[in-house]
This record gives structure tokens, C-alpha cells and sequence, in this order.
């Protein structure tokens, strides 16, 4: 069993122990126990607030073992309009919504939801279905660090 304690820069060359695949919302979670694939147990305990992301590292608090977390693909809405300012518009209620959504330039993401599916849909924007990565932004609150 880990404790992991403590978050060090992402870095690829690092040695891991194993990989924790976590979706968006777990990454938000600071205390909070996991099982892997292959049956380890881990526990998180970090700095409340602390929002993971994909390929941060973790270390245990025996500094004995590091872990890499990724971001586990979940099911999302990938949101497309025809034009920037249509995406804009939606990002704009979607945020008014308190909803955690991905931007990018190109497309939105967020977490399936049936109602906000026919909102977009009814200001003519085009929804897809997926599996992938989520990378919601935080909102205001959060503390955004670099990748």
C-alpha cells in the first residue's frame, strides 16, 4: 500500500511504479483511496485543492515509490460550432451553467448531459460522443499550473 503525499514535475524519463488512470473529476480529489489495475491499493493525500493532471508525478511519503498519474479516457460531449464566435457563445453558457468544460480553439468538451445536449444543439452546434482524456479548466478558484 502507498500514501502518496507529495506531487514532483511531470517529467517522462522518470521511473514509476505504476501508472494511476484517473478521469477529470477524480484528479480533483485530494484524499482519496484507488486501486489499480493489477490490485495495489494507494492512497492520496495531498494539499487540499490540488488538482492532478495528466503525467503529473506522485511520490509516497517513504520517497521509496513514485507513480505517474494519466488521464483515463471517460465519456464525453465533444462540442463543435461553425464558426469561433458560435463556440464562444456556448462556452459562455455553459460557464454560466457552472459547468466543468474543456476549451480549446477548436472544440469544447464536457461531461454527457442530456439537457445541455439540446441546449448547444438548439443554437446550432454539433455534438459528438466520445471516449478520450478530459482537461476541464478550473474556473477561477483554482490554482493552474503550467504543462
Amino acid at each position: 500500500m502507498l500514501t502518496l503525499t507529495q506531487r514532483k514535475p511531470p517529467n517522462s524519463e522518470t521511473t514509476v511504479a505504476f501508472t494511476l488512470a484517473l478521469t477529470a473529476e477524480e484528479r480533483t480529489r485530494s484524499r482519496h483511496r484507488f486501486e489499480t489495475e493489477d490490485g495495489q491499493v494507494a492512497f492520496l493525500r495531498l494539499p487540499r485543492g490540488t488538482v492532478l493532471w495528466d503525467g503529473d508525478i506522485l511520490q509516497d511519503e517513504t520517497n521509496s515509490s513514485l507513480i505517474r498519474i494519466t488521464a483515463k479516457p471517460e465519456p464525453v460531449f465533444t462540442v463543435i460550432g461553425a464558426t469561433p464566435l458560435l463556440l464562444m457563445r456556448a462556452a459562455y453558457h455553459l460557464g454560466n451553467r457552472h459547468v466543468s468544460v474543456e476549451i480549446t480553439p477548436n472544440y469544447l468538451r464536457l461531461s454527457p448531459d442530456p439537457v445541455l445536449r439540446t441546449l448547444l444543439e438548439q443554437m446550432g452546434l454539433e455534438i459528438t460522443e466520445e471516449i478520450v482524456p478530459f482537461q476541464p479548466e478550473l474556473g477561477a478558484y483554482g490554482h493552474h499550473h503550467a504543462h
